[in-house]
This record gives C-alpha cells, structure tokens and sequence, in this order.
C-alpha cells in the first residue's frame, strides 16, 4: 500500500476544499453576513492542512486498484468532514452527526436534509450547501484528475473508482483529457441552465443554487417550498436539466463530435427516456382526480418522475398524497435511477438491464443446457467480469440495504418511513416517503440512525465497493 501517495493525494482534496470554501466566502462578503469568517477560517484550515499533507513528494508515484479505492473512499470521507464545519460554527446544526449527515448529503448529491426551515439559514450556508452538490454531482476525483495528474498516469485507478455505472470506458485514449472533456459538459450545461432560469426571473443567487442542484441531481433548495413556489417555465426548465444530466455524458460528447446515430445506439438510454415516458403517462392517469386540470397533472407528474429516476430530489407536490400505485411506481424509480456516466444516483440502468438479461440468459441455459449464450448491449457483448461485477455488486447493495434497514428500526418508526428512508439515501435522491416524505426533513432518527444514513449515502454515491475495499482487512495486507 502506497501510504506517502494516498496522504499526498488527500492533501491536494483538502487544497481544492479550501478552494471551494472562497465562494460561500464571497457570497457571505456580498451579503454583508458575519460568516465570512467561519468560511476563511475553514479555507485557512484545509490550507493549512493541505499543504502539510502534500509537502513531500513520494518518491513512489504508482497506483494500483486497491490504493484508488483507498483514495477515493478516504477523499469523500474527508471532503464531507470538513464540509461539515460550517454547519456546526454558525450555530445551524446542534450536534456533529447532523452536521456530517448535512454535509455528506451536500457532496454525495443525496439532498436529504435535517433542516425543517431553511429560509432563516444565511445565505452563504445556503450557498455551501448547493455548490456541494455541484462539486460532487460529476466527481471530486475526476476533476481534480483533469486540472493536473495526480498519480504518475495512473489516474484511471481513481477514474474507475469514482465513477458510475457497472464498466466505466474513456471517451479519450488520455484519462485526462477525458475527464476535462466530461467537466467542460457539465460546466456548460449548467451555464445553459442559469441563463434559462435567469431568463425565467430567477435571481442570480436562486439560479445558481437551483442550477448547482440539478447539475449534481442534489436536490437541496433555498426555500421551505422547494420548487413549488417558482412559476411554470422554471419547473419545466428544471424537468428538462434534470433529464438532460441523467444521460451518460458519452452521448453528448459524440453528438458534438458528429457521431449522432452512434449517440442514439444506446441501449440504456433508450430504456431511461422510455422508463421516464411510461412513468408519466401511468402516474399522470392515476392522479387525475387531484389535479383540476391536465397540464397541470402532467407537468407535476413530469417534473417527479424526473426528480426520482435522476435522485435529484427537487419537488412541486407533496406525492406522499398520491394514490398507492404513483407512489409505487417512484419508489422503483428511485431504484433503478438514471445512466451510467451521469451525475444521477440508484443502481443505473445499465445494471438492472444486464441483471434482466442474467435473468433471460438463465432460462435459456436452463431449457437447453447446451447452447451458449451472451449478454449484450446495445449490440456489443458485455463482457463476463462485467456481469460478474453487477452480480456482487446487487448482492452486496442488498445485503447492506437490509442491515441499515435493521439498525435505523431501532428508532421503532413504521415501514414506510425506514424503508423508503434508507432507500432514499443509498439512491443518493433525498426525499421518501411518510415521516421523511417531501414535506418532512431527517430529524426525527437518533444520532446511530443518522450515522448508518450518513454512511449509506457514501455507499450508494461511490456504489459500494470503495466503502467496502477502504474496511476490509485485506486491502491492508503487504
């Protein structure tokens, strides 16, 4: 295990921490807010830290597998900690547990809060909370691969690690030059957005904030009201963001290139728009007793569904007063989430199409049991590691689904509550259901249920293994 690289390498996290804390600084300037000072002193810290972890060059630069899981794990640990200290400095959240769980939500892009009242929040913490979904919705890793090497050219290591989705390939044959070419998308698309919301009568601060959320399928909002109190055009701007950053990136980058019909071949994206489609239609027929009119049943049902399959978590309706089957169907939705190599959350849908196809190919071994089969998609062979990766990955999603769901029972709230709050989190979408529904906040668990919660957003945003690869004993063996 190459120690001095891993400590080198988070030192350099703590610098582009100390980084981001300048803008919430600014916005406390801007807003004549006392703040400004716990944002210095927490930029003057991460600094400080930062320089004394990165000081000595190792003179051992190689990575392999098991030094980028440790990097990646221990790097959004460390980012979520000291992301947390505003929370606590400004008087905002009363214990360190909340504190974590506020901060890691705001990284891992999960959008579940313990806030019941934001509105009296300072504007720069609610700045902080924001941009944290934007610095974690493509990856923290990832762009700091693509402003300069981190490793020796072994970044691919941490790409890999970071990255969603069951097989993660290069759009480029240079990691690097990859990751600036998915950071040049992601930075122009949410340019695109906060011009549109700003041409709505957003003001800047609610478009920025609005826009940081639905790049990093967050989710966090500045008012109690969420994303009902803005008019129509907004929310259908948001609707079309937030579908727009649940794509796998690949597809934008090859319809600039020329390569359309290479674009549209996608499988998986296919069955994402579909999905998307199918749900609307369903949940828009199955509430049209609440709504008064069409459009408006429509667009509710439009912006939810696009909500919970990117896990961005915004919302216009209180849909916990949805009839059963609408809210059945988001509760799968939050399951099955949006593409690979998009900043949204849940399981993806390349993975629950190649467990179907598992499933398929099972039954045709099974009725005749010498014939050879394979698993494809979008007409390319998947290759067997890969199936075999999904297979572990599913089963190691559903064993630690099922223990958090024990521990946080603990707290002896009903099913709904506890299910879909676990859900929620391991999806990285932020509300559920019931008492954690979109008009309720995380509050009410005891600071163990917070901490498993906390945990699982890490889980659900590195997809497992990291978490898993950082505490086992043999990532540590000579």
């Amino acid at each position: 295990m190459n120690l001095k690289l891993i400590r080198r390498t988070l030192g350099i996290v703590l610098l582009f921490e100390a980084a981001c804390f300048c803008l919430p600084l600014i916005c406390a300037f801007l807003y004549h807010e006392s703040e400004w000072s716990i944002f210095a002193g927490c930029a003057l810290l991460c600094l400080a830290l930062g320089f004394v972890l990165k000081w000595n060059t190792p003179k051992d630069m190689g990575m392999y597998s098991r030094e980028g899981f440790v990097i990646v794990a221990l790097s959004w640990i460390t980012i979520s900690l000291f992301g947390a200290i505003p929370f606590m400095l400004t008087g905002a959240c009363k214990s360190f547990f909340d504190a974590f769980f506020e901060s890691a939500s705001g990284f891992t892009t999960t959008g579940a809060s313990i806030f019941s009242d934001v509105e009296v929040l300072p504007k720069s913490l609610l700045f902080w909370r924001s941009f944290t979904h934007w610095v974690g919705g493509m990856g923290v890793l990832v762009l700091l691969v693509a402003v300069f090497p981190l490793s020796g050219g072994s970044n691919l290591f941490l790409v890999k690690a970071e990255s969603t989705g069951p097989a993660v390939g290069k759009l480029v044959p240079k990691v690097r030059k990859t990751a600036k070419i998915l950071y040049t998308l992601y930075i122009a698309l949410t340019t695109a957005e906060i011009i549109l919301l700003l041409c709505g009568g957003m003001n800047l601060f609610e478009s920025l904030t609005a826009a940081f959320g639905t790049a990093g399928t967050g989710g966090f909002s500045v008012t109690n009201s969420g994303m009902a109190g803005y008019s129509s055009y907004i929310q259908i701007v948001v609707t079309v963001f937030m579908i727009l950053f649940g794509i796998d990136f690949s597809v934008f980058y090859l319809i600039i290139i020329g390569k359309i019909s290479h674009a549209f071949r996608s499988e998986e994206v296919k069955t994402y728009l579909g999905l998307i489609v199918a749900a609307i239609v369903v949940i828009c027929f199955n509430c049209r007793g609440i709504y008064g009119s069409f459009i408006g049943g429509l667009k509710d049902s439009a912006f939810q569904v696009a909500a919970i399959i990117t896990t961005t978590g915004y919302s216009t309706a209180n849909f916990d007063a949805w009839p059963e089957l609408s809210k059945t169907i988001l509760v799968i939705l939050m399951f099955v989430g949006a593409c690979a190599g998009s900043t949204g959350g849940g399981m993806k849908v390349s993975r629950i199409l190649i467990l179907l196809k598992s499933i398929k190919k099972e039954c045709k071994i099974a009725a005749h049991p010498k014939t050879v089969h394979k698993i494809k998609l979008s007409g390319r062979m998947v290759e067997h590691e890969t199936v075999r990766a999904v297979n572990v990955y599913f089963i190691a999603y559903v064993s630690i689904f099922a223990l958090s769901l024990l521990i946080i029972s603990l707290d002896n709230f009903d099913f709904t509550t506890n299910f879909t709050a676990v859900a929620s989190v391991m999806n990285n979408i932020g509300p559920g259901l019931a008492k954690v529904g979109p008009l309720e906040n995380f509050s009410l668990y005891s600071p163990l249920s917070t901490c498993v919660l906390t945990v699982d957003m890490l889980i659900g945003r590195l997809e497992v293994f990291p978490i898993l690869v950082l505490l086992s004993p043999y990532t540590w063996k000579k």
